[in-house]
């Protein structure tokens, strides 16, 4: 690969999760330099410089965004009309993957196995009768989320039925929309796969929490998770996964990297979500199921730049 391929990092951005994304562009940003590229800059995304991003002419932009306006589609769109090729997900497949709900209707079209949900607009009925329903159609515990965040952020495990109105309101406060999914019991692990045509299935890892659940606290304060590699699960189920992962990642026409999230229950791995630009921090999944396949950091980010540079979107 040419070293002096002229290569933007474009990070920060305008989500919730922006925070996370400094970091991520940060750590990638100093990885393609110690991989030996040459002309690498950094750029922090906002509201109103979307143009001085175009003006920069990059050979690639590397997008270390998470969340709104960086994960969902936007910015692909954006660089897809400028000629600029970009790493990870094209525009589809990324606006389906940051949707969750979009993201259950494609996997129970495919036949892929996620638990029971619903999906309720806040204008199709009171807060009482979305209680009422989520009762009554999958039961309790239930998962509720804002389906177009990340990081866990707009997730809350509801026990009790008292629970739920404020559950909602919280949900509601983030966007209009709302998922409550049935909480299924098991084991939370995650498949890595990197690639375009030809697929890379990384070390599945294992997520536990000193919280409740994987939660955004959890996920970026030093001790409060642990990565387990390979997970602790029968090795049919992890067969299973694999498979399940593979078909995830071809149903939704992804390309460069992206991270496919279950829940080992006692029937086997059903799918959670699909992640389709990971995290890159000091504590990021990806990286850690590089290493345990022998893909140094540095070695990662520069094969998901020549996955960008040939990834054919249609």
């Amino acid at each position: 690969m040419n070293k002096d391929l002229k290569i933007v990092v474009v990070y920060g951005g305008i989500s919730t999760e922006r925070e996370i994304s400094l970091r991520s562009g940060q750590a990638v940003f100093e990885a393609l330099k110690k991989y030996g590229f040459t002309d690498v800059t950094l750029f922090d995304l906002h509201h109103d410089n979307i143009g001085e991003l175009l003006a920069m002419k990059p050979e690639i932009a590397y997008l270390a965004l998470h969340g709104k306006g960086g994960e969902d589609g936007c910015i692909q769109g954006v660089l897809e009309l400028a000629g600029i090729p970009y790493t990870g997900p094209g525009v589809g497949a990324s606006a389906v993957g940051m949707d969750k709900i979009y993201t259950k209707n494609m996997l129970k079209a495919a036949g892929l196995p996620t638990s029971e949900y619903i999906a309720v607009h806040k204008s199709e009925m009171t807060v009482d009768e979305i209680a009422a329903r989520i009762v009554e159609k999958i039961g309790l515990p239930a998962v509720l989320k804002a389906p177009c965040q990340g990081s866990s952020i707009g997730v809350e495990i509801v026990k009790e039925a008292s629970a739920l109105p404020q559950a909602i309101e919280d949900i509601f406060s983030y966007e209009d929309q709302l998922l409550a999914e049935k909480f299924v019991a098991g084991t939370e692990i995650t498949v890595p796969i990197i690639g375009n045509e030809e697929l890379q299935v990384l070390p599945e890892i294992e997520i536990t929490s000193e919280r409740e659940f994987y939660d955004y606290k959890a996920k970026y304060t030093q001790g409060l998770c642990h990565h387990i590699i390979p997970a602790r699960i029968r090795e049919a189920d992890r067969t299973a996964a694999i498979e399940i992962a593979k078909k995830v990642y071809r149903k939704l026409n992804l390309c460069g990297v992206s991270r496919i999230d279950f829940i080992v229950g006692a029937s086997g791995p059903i799918v959670l979500e699909v992640n389709t630009l990971p995290g890159m921090t000091a504590m990021s999944l990806v990286p850690d199921a590089a290493r345990v396949a022998g893909i140094s950091f540095p070695e990662l980010v520069a094969k998901i730049i020549d996955f960008g540079l040939h990834a054919k979107r249609g």
